[in-house]
């Protein structure tokens, strides 16, 4: 049995961050995505904690930056890109309260549009 690719989609604010990203930093993002699209999983894809099911960030380490993509799997048929920033933060690993709270409010918006 072959799984079907799924489509990988965009809220537009999170393709206009992403696009600020270095070249390479994007290709990588794009690769994991598209494992993921494919029904993989990439080590630098993890589940984000208290977002709920289904939700993954993409935590890539890039020439001295971090570069976080968070995407959402169990939306339709589709995978979401929701937000896509540098974190800036020096609290280590962790996601700024503001990102999460960006990325709460973008998923609630994106369930509403997609019933």
């Amino acid at each position: 049995m072959t799984m079907r690719t799924r489509a990988v989609s965009w809220i537009q604010p999170a393709l206009k961050e992403f696009r600020r990203f270095p070249d390479q930093a994007q290709m990588i993002c794009m690769a994991v995505l598209t494992i993921a699209a494919e029904g993989g999983k990439s080590d630098v894809a993890k589940p984000t904690a208290g977002l709920g099911s289904g939700i993954f960030e993409i935590a890539l380490p890039f020439d001295g930056n971090a570069f976080r993509v968070v995407y959402a799997l169990q939306m339709i048929d589709e995978i979401w890109v929701v937000p896509a920033f540098q974190k800036k933060s020096k609290q280590g690993a962790k996601t700024p309260q503001r990102q999460i709270d960006l990325i709460r409010d973008r998923l609630k918006r994106l369930k509403e549009m997609l019933q």
